[in-house]
């Protein structure tokens, strides 16, 4: 069985000798060759460009046992095909070109066209896709409505999100067309990505701990609900809602093939809540690769063995990669998972 047909099993909840492993945020600044390109490209000319985001997704490939390449991208790049471009702040932290902050702005957004916009992601992905091979799984991605809304109502990173909140709880007809024109834009996204070869995809509703519990529903999940009903289950959708693993059955009415998981709950305890057998992937702090490989190795080993009798489980982080990940850790993390055995 390859690397691909591992993964593909497993997001199927198909159970298997050991479990696929990929890393969220594969690339980044914890690799030399990535801080090396950074030096002459900033962020968005990376992603941007086709033939260099091939570059930055491939170096994890080329250096880890890995059976799974997600793309080199960005979820901010939907409000920028929508048209309301992105950048870094000097002292850290997204912000947007501007902010939405009156109803002609958000009604100004054009989700049309969204394919020809984003070709870039397409054709990096058809260069990664030759490059890669079939052997190995390649991921897309885009970044859940509510999440991306958070980013354009706030203008960029945010401490209190309280413009997001007011807008949908005072201003629901505003924020209803801006959630449709955002879910409109992630279903074409995500087609162009399917068309472009890409084996599943991943919706991250990073910023799904800030609706109410009462809201949840209403503001996020039957926006992806949507987007995944749109696909029509063509290739598995995995679903990340961080901090939300105790909205585990919420979560898999979305239609979702499979629940990624943060560190905060065992897989064992997903798994036990669920009406019927879901993929699960997760779920070890991106922390402990900050640490030392002997620890790292036992933290991996417990979660494999809390997941022994568990059907679908891809091995990953509960978050992405941390710029400070040592990669002694990541290698002694995967040797673990590819040698381990549930039998």
């Amino acid at each position: 069985m390859t690397s691909r047909e591992r993964f593909l099993a497993a997001a199927i909840c198909k159970p298997l000798d050991r479990p696929p492993v990929w890393l969220m945020r594969q690339a980044g600044r914890y690799l030399p060759e990535y801080r090396k390109l950074k030096q002459r490209y900033d962020f968005l000319t990376l992603v941007q460009t086709p033939e260099l985001a091939t570059e930055v997704t491939l170096q994890p490939m080329q250096r880890f046992p890995l059976d799974a390449a997600i793309i080199f991208s960005d979820i901010l790049v939907i409000p920028e095909a929508l048209g309301q471009g992105y950048h870094f702040r000097e002292s850290g932290g997204i912000a947007m070109n501007y902010t939405l902050d009156a109803p002609e702005k958000i009604a100004a957004l054009n989700s049309s066209g969204i394919e020809d916009r984003l070709r870039y992601v397409g054709e990096a992905l058809q260069i990664t896709r030759k490059e890669l091979g079939t052997s190995r799984a390649l991921l897309g991605f885009c970044g859940s409505p509510w999440t991306l809304a958070t980013y354009m109502v706030e203008g960029g990173s945010s401490k209190d999100f309280s413009k997001i909140k007011y807008l949908a709880l005072r201003e629901p007809q505003q924020f209803e067309q801006l959630m449709q024109k955002i879910s409109e834009a992630c279903i074409d996204y995500l087609k162009l990505q399917i068309k472009a070869g890409v084996d599943a995809v991943q919706i991250f509703d990073s910023w799904a701990a800030l609706c109410p519990h009462l809201h949840y529903h209403e503001w996020s999940l039957k926006w992806i609900q949507q987007i995944i009903e749109a696909l029509d289950c063509e290739i598995p959708v995995i679903l990340y809602a961080k901090g939300m693993g105790h909205h585990a059955v919420q979560l898999a009415s979305t239609g979702a093939k499979a629940l990624s998981i943060d560190w905060t709950l065992p897989l064992s305890k997903i798994y036990a809540a669920l009406d019927a057998p879901i993929a699960l992937q997760g779920n070890l702090d991106p922390a402990i690769l900050t640490t030392t490989p002997e620890l790292t190795r036992q933290e991996a080993v417990t979660i494999l063995k809390e997941t022994a009798d568990c059907p679908g489980h891809i091995f990953n982080l509960g978050h992405g990669m941390l710029p400070h990940a040592k990669i002694e850790c990541v290698e002694a993390l995967l040797d673990v998972v590819t040698q381990w055995n549930h039998a």
